[in-house]
């Protein structure tokens, strides 16, 4: 799901269509090879938890009041291109890995987006997509599906919790990884994902400590963990302006404070509107990137 299709707000509603989902899971298990996952992976969904709906709810109250993750096919919000919609790159791309079985269910019955943890990292498994993350439990990740890579670039490769060998494989064989934004292990979780039942834990960067985000995280039905954090210098940003581009590298300096980006200088950008937030997506990439917590 490149083009940063993975945030993913909550919806009111935990609709589900448990034939669709056996038929979807289905489909693909017949097309994945391997042994069975290490049951001591999990499914994360990376996410930006300082973020506003659509409505400007902020993300982290909607979530308490309702209760459920759901895609963008709900929500109508993301982290990139909005293609959740009947015959638009994402609706398209579920009718034929899907075999159809979603195509005339409502949209509350469609998966929703996450990573097979695959590297273990502390910070979830596609930080691309967010810098905090729900940690879901080992019974999400028997109803969820796998590709690699990602399935914008349509693979081939697929798996399920009983046969998902050969897409782990396929992920950690991409030894030289030159972006740490890219090498996951796309997850599609099947059925409604309810706090109080699939998650095991919501993992935060430290910046949020003493603030509105960290008060709405506790009040969710589930417990709250801290990472390492995510935290780069401006000297070091400007070290790499062939990554995504100079004009990204002093966009970054521009909003830094104290000359250090974290999660929260840049989500207080993006609120604030005035820079693109495409533009501030590609300087998350620099801070996800080189500014990383050590393992």
């Amino acid at each position: 799901m490149s083009g940063d299709d993975h945030h993913h707000a909550p919806s009111t509603t935990a609709d589900g269509n448990d034939h669709a989902v056996e038929r979807a899971m289905a489909h693909v298990a017949a097309l994945s090879l391997g042994a069975a996952v290490d049951d001591t992976l999990r499914v994360t969904l990376n996410f930006h938890p300082d973020r506003l709906t659509a409505t400007g709810v902020p993300l982290l109250a909607r979530l308490a009041e309702d209760g459920v993750y759901h895609s963008q096919f709900v929500t109508g919000t993301s982290n990139g291109g909005l293609t959740a919609h009947p015959g638009g790159d994402r609706w398209r791309w579920e009718s034929r890995i899907f075999g159809g079985a979603y195509d005339t269910e409502p949209d509350t019955a469609r998966p929703v987006y996450g990573a097979l943890n695959v590297r273990g990292r502390s910070v979830g498994g596609a930080p691309r997509f967010g810098s905090a993350h729900l940690r879901l439990t080992a019974e999400a990740v028997g109803r969820a599906t796998f590709c690699y890579p990602d399935s914008f670039y349509e693979p081939s490769t697929f798996g399920v919790a009983a046969a998902g060998s050969a897409v782990v494989e396929a992920a950690l064989a991409d030894a030289v990884e030159t972006d740490p934004m890219d090498g996951y292990v796309e997850a599609q979780v099947h059925g409604p994902v309810l706090l109080e039942r699939d998650v095991e834990a919501l993992v935060l960067d430290p910046c949020f400590r003493d603030t509105e985000v960290e008060a709405r995280a506790r009040l969710l039905p589930v417990p709250l963990e801290w990472h390492g954090g995510f935290r780069l210098t401006v000297a070091e940003l400007r070290r790499h302006p062939d990554y995504r581009g100079p004009r990204f590298v002093e966009l970054g300096a521009r909003i830094a404070e104290a000359g250090v980006l974290d999660p929260r200088v840049v989500g207080d950008a993006v609120r604030a509107g005035a820079d693109d937030p495409q533009a501030l997506k590609k300087v998350w990439h620099y801070l996800a990137h080189f500014g990383a917590p050590q393992a």
